[in-house]
């Protein structure tokens, strides 16, 4: 099995997940915070989603990471470089618990994120796919750089009236 590998912020570990992950993961899955993200999710769909995101990292050489506070290992949400089959294209997404919204968590470990992915995956670009409603997310891609892509295919079963795209530019100035 290929592991995530363990990247550090000044705030934050980005890690391989835990199975410590779970629950608090499912928490949100299985509520309506994951109205975004088609929730909520059972149980058993919740452990598919994060299984996928897991494996990703030995069937594709990327994936999701557990994210948590430095000095403290408090787990507070995952950031994810993912491509599942129904994806057209590569995607950064991420999903935080909310002990970890409000707090620049998510642009802190987006950044490194990105930066990762421009450094290993040599692509010119990658996509957040992101439910029109959701004005938290369409804020922190706009903050991370990114511009909406109105002629980017879609997720299978998605259309333009539900999810838009914002395209992610990877180039030396998204590792700063």
């Amino acid at each position: 099995m290929t592991a995530a590998p363990t990247l550090t912020t000044e705030r934050l570990i980005l890690r391989h997940h835990k199975m410590a992950d779970f629950e608090p993961l499912y928490d949100l899955l299985g509520s309506d915070r994951a109205k975004f993200v088609n929730g909520p999710h059972s149980r058993r769909h919740s452990w598919y989603w994060i299984a996928s995101e897991v494996g990703s990292w030995s069937l594709k050489g990327f994936g999701s990471w557990g994210v948590e506070l430095r000095g403290c290992n408090t787990f507070i949400g995952q950031i994810g470089i993912n491509q599942p089959a129904h994806f057209p294209e590569t995607e950064i997404g991420w999903i935080f618990l909310s002990k970890g919204e409000g707090t620049g968590y998510a642009f802190e470990a987006a950044r490194k994120a990105l930066a990762w992915a421009q450094d290993t995956l040599q692509r010119s670009s990658i996509v957040s796919y992101i439910a029109k409603d959701n004005v938290r997310s369409i804020s922190l891609a706009e903050r991370l750089g990114a511009a909406q892509d109105p002629n980017a295919a879609r997720p299978e079963g998605d259309s333009k009236d539900e999810t838009l795209v914002y395209r992610h530019a990877l180039t030396k100035s998204t590792a700063s």
